[in-house]
């Protein structure tokens, strides 16, 4: 409930003075005031050092503390207090934030603060200025140099209690090397950062020569230096605003692409551009991505850490050119952006845009000031030493007379009036000569004091050559600045780019074609696609183990299937495959990925070859360890897995093989040293689930080594390999034996039948460990993964029987573990294999 309230009287001497004021007068006068103090006293920095007024009065305020970068941290709401007490009289946030800037190294390229707790991040807020701890970095003390030595003007704080300097001696040009950012009344700067080395070097360039123009300064400073790194692209608007204080130019982040996991490639950003922070580029993606602006990204992860710095890291699905990706990045993701540059300051109380050399010129002038007046104080400083050496040099040469004037007179004040007309001495070296202790009186003492007086004199000298000679005085100032640069300068960050480069067109899109190729699957399980469609071929040159055992030909986009000895297919997307060079007639699988990383076996399970899953054809062949033959359809499920054969138990699949034609010669070779074949005509094609037919009558205890189809007319004919071996021997230790047939040799059976023998065992032999028949020439090779020279072909029988198999030669440990031929069905390609991790019979 409002009370009521009562006026008290007024008194009688009251007289009412009403004044009429135009409001709009009042209102253009309040506002010129506000805005004069918000440019002259917040907003905008002084073009001399560089500082706006609570920077100026930060650093002032922490070396009047004697935070020293060799003094330990205070906190930091100490040093605020006393700025806001003191000098500013603002709100403690906003000096903080000043603080806070000037100890962020992505903020500053030389940074004022030694910050010691948590001053933020690009995307994160600092703690509060209780929890963390400041003092002043080494370039601050070069801001704040000599600035006891009456280099600058001093005038009152806001209550006239104290002063505070109008600006510091700075002898950092501060101004283009940190840049600065400001919002005042109508007006604004934007003024990017710069390296040191190189603005020292174009100022030092400048004094030389004072009518240099813009290109020729161009020559030492280039472009800007942001502390974020990145890159410039285009250098247009950077001469712009170096001419005319306005101009801008775009910066992108520094991002290469890489293999992010064995399967996928992305790509890793390591700088960002200046004032963006990781947070901000991923929350522009992920915004991207759902609103399908953006295709082709599977993930986006922030890996930063004090040790390896900036990494984030954009995974790329499989199928996309991760450059063409990059390039969509930089358009619509803050990994590119723009600076504008507004070179605004102060000159002279004055708001002015400025030009690089204007720039320039406004600091040199600055710099010889304070050199000059910082001489001047110097020069008097010694000069009024060098009067009191004078004096005492008097004292101590007559040094009893001296005592003696003393000890004679009444007072302190009459031996001051004898002494000063004894010797001659002016009041200033009388009263230092009756202050002056008796250890001064030693013979060593007056050494001392003529060496002293020697050097006063000398520097006199040279001080006054200094203000005598703006040449010298000029030097002098170079010699400090280059001194600066060889004591804070560090490397160029940023690199400059005339343009973009390649830009993303027709010939290079988003996603990978849906070109043909073919897909490789090796002996040491290893999985590849090339970049072209050209069938595999002889190489002349290869490596260890890298054979070829099948290969398909399928498109980048498609999908093939790989056998399993269990009769599995399991489906494989061909794009998740790694692409190999366009070297297709000599495949080397440098870049393959073992099949583990696409697909998932089971314990003893091995893949055996690839198959295509098209419609047509005559479909695929396969034989088991206990002589089954199957032909199955091409018809193909829509699941990732089925099954294309029922085994019995204890039985497996030993060889697949697609078929091409349907006229191929299916052939057997069993551990019993027979062999059998026969067309694949005489297997009718069965479903997925069926068992398979009788392909070949083993013996008891024997098995399949071997099972495969090829065309025998080749053009270089076809030969059966066979190595024999002891079932008994240790694994490594067998010595075996080889022998090589042409295939002409070995009549035509029916299927079903146990064929006819095609290996004679020698003594300590009974079984055969590896068999293959296939087009000439075959090559083997031994566990190492060397090549194994393969005796010539030689006729089926001699007049004594089946011919005795030879010793295999040049085969360092274990026998021959793998024979392959140059071209055979399912795209075998000669060449060394490691049989420890081989698979297919």
């Amino acid at each position: 409930m409002a009370r009521r309230t009562s006026q008290p009287p007024l008194p009688e001497d009251f007289e009412e003075h009403i004044l009429d004021i135009d409001v709009g007068d009042e209102m253009r006068a309040s506002f010129l005031e506000y805005a004069y103090s918000v440019i002259y006293s917040r907003a905008l920095p002084d073009a001399r050092d560089g500082l706006k007024p609570v920077q100026r009065r930060i650093l002032h305020t922490m070396n009047d503390m004697g935070l020293r970068p060799d003094r330990g941290h205070v906190k930091s709401a100490r040093v605020v207090g006393e700025v806001m007490g003191r000098l500013h009289p603002h709100g403690d946030s906003a000096i903080y934030d000043a603080l806070v800037r000037m100890a962020q190294p992505w903020s500053m390229r030389l940074p004022f603060v030694d910050g010691h707790g948590n001053f933020g991040s690009p995307d994160d807020s600092p703690a509060a200025m209780r929890y963390t701890e400041c003092r002043m970095a080494p370039p601050a003390v070069a801001m704040t140099a000599s600035i006891d030595e009456d280099t600058v003007d001093f005038k009152p704080n806001y209550d006239s209690r104290e002063v505070e300097p109008s600006v510091l001696p700075a002898a950092i040009p501060n101004l283009i090397v940190n840049g600065t950012t400001g919002i005042a009344v109508g007006m604004a700067t934007n003024i990017a950062p710069h390296n040191l080395v190189e603005v020292v070097q174009a100022l030092r360039h400048l004094i030389k020569h004072p009518r240099a123009g813009v290109d020729d300064l161009m020559r030492f400073i280039p472009g800007p230096d942001l502390p974020t790194g990145g890159k410039i692209v285009g250098l247009d608007g950077i001469r712009d605003a170096y001419e005319t204080g306005r101009g801008s130019f775009r910066m992108r982040a520094t991002a290469r692409v890489e293999n992010v996991t064995p399967r996928r490639k992305g790509i890793v950003v390591t700088e960002l551009p200046y004032g963006v922070g990781t947070e901000k580029v991923v929350e522009r993606i992920k915004t991207l991505v759902q609103a399908k602006k953006l295709q082709g990204i599977s993930d986006v992860k922030d890996l930063t850490d004090r040790e390896k710095g900036l990494r984030l890291v954009i995974e790329v699905k499989n199928g996309i050119h991760p450059e063409a990706l990059l390039e969509q990045l930089y358009k619509q993701t803050p990994l590119e952006d723009s600076f504008g540059i507004n070179t605004v300051a102060l000159v002279d109380g004055q708001p002015r845009t400025l030009g690089l050399k204007e720039l320039l010129e406004v600091f040199l002038g600055h710099r010889l000031d304070v050199v000059r007046r910082r001489s001047v104080f110097r020069r008097g400083k010694a000069a009024d030493r060098l009067h009191l050496v004078d004096g005492l040099l008097v004292a101590i040469l007559d040094i009893d007379e001296v005592i003696q004037v003393i000890r004679s007179s009444d007072n302190a004040g009459a031996a001051k009036e004898r002494l000063m007309g004894i010797f001659d001495l002016t009041e200033v070296q009388t009263d230092y000569i009756l202050d002056m202790p008796l250890r001064r009186l030693t013979r060593f003492s007056r050494i001392e004091l003529e060496k002293e007086a020697e050097e006063l004199r000398r520097t006199i000298e040279e001080l006054d050559a200094i203000l005598a000679d703006e040449a010298m005085l000029r030097k002098v100032v170079s010699d400090e600045l280059a001194e600066v640069a060889r004591t804070y300068g560090t490397p160029r960050r940023t690199v400059l780019l005339e343009s973009a480069g390649t830009q993303v067109t027709a010939a290079a899109p988003l996603e990978v074609a849906d070109d043909p190729c073919f897909v490789y699957l090796s002996s040491s399980g290893l999985l590849a696609r090339s970049s072209d469609a050209e069938p595999p071929g002889a190489g002349e040159a290869r490596a260890k183990h890298d054979v070829v055992v099948s290969a398909v030909r399928s498109t980048a986009r498609g999908d093939i299937g790989v056998l399993t000895s269990r009769g599995r297919v399991l489906r494989l997307g061909v794009i998740d495959l790694p692409a190999l060079p366009a070297t297709a007639n000599d495949p080397h699988l440098a870049g393959a990925l073992p099949l583990s990383e696409f697909l998932a076996l089971g314990p003893g399970e091995r893949a055996l070859a690839l198959t295509s899953l098209g419609t047509d054809g005559p479909g695929l062949a396969l034989g088991t360890r206990q002589g089954v033959v199957k032909r199955v359809n091409p018809d193909v499920p829509s699941r990732d897995e089925w099954e294309v054969v029922t085994l019995k138990d204890g039985d497996e699949v030993v060889g697949a093989v697609e078929l091409a034609s349907g006229t191929e010669q299916l052939c057997f070779i069993t551990t019993e040293g027979q062999l059998l074949h026969f067309g694949a005509d005489q297997v009718r094609p069965q479903g997925r689930s069926g068992g398979g037919i009788a392909g070949v009558r083993l013996g008891a205890g024997a098995g399949v080594v071997w099972f495969g189809a090829f065309e025998p007319d080749a053009p270089d004919g076809a030969v059966v390999v066979t190595v024999s071996g002891s079932s008994t021997a240790l694994p490594g230790t067998e010595s075996g034996a080889v022998k090589v047939t042409p295939f002409t040799e070995y009549p035509t059976k029916g299927r079903g039948t146990g064929g006819v023998r095609c290996h004679r065992f020698l003594r300590g032999e009974d079984t055969l460990v590896l068999g293959w028949a296939g087009p000439a020439p075959a090559r083997a090779a031994a566990a190492s993964g060397a090549p194994v020279e393969l005796p010539p072909a030689t006729g089926r029988r001699d007049g004594s029987g089946t011919p005795a198999p030879q010793p295999i030669v040049a085969c360092a440990g274990p026998v021959a573990h793998q024979v392959a031929g140059v071209a055979g069905p399912g795209g075998s390609a000669e060449g060394p294999l490691d049989p420890t991790s081989r698979v297919g019979g």
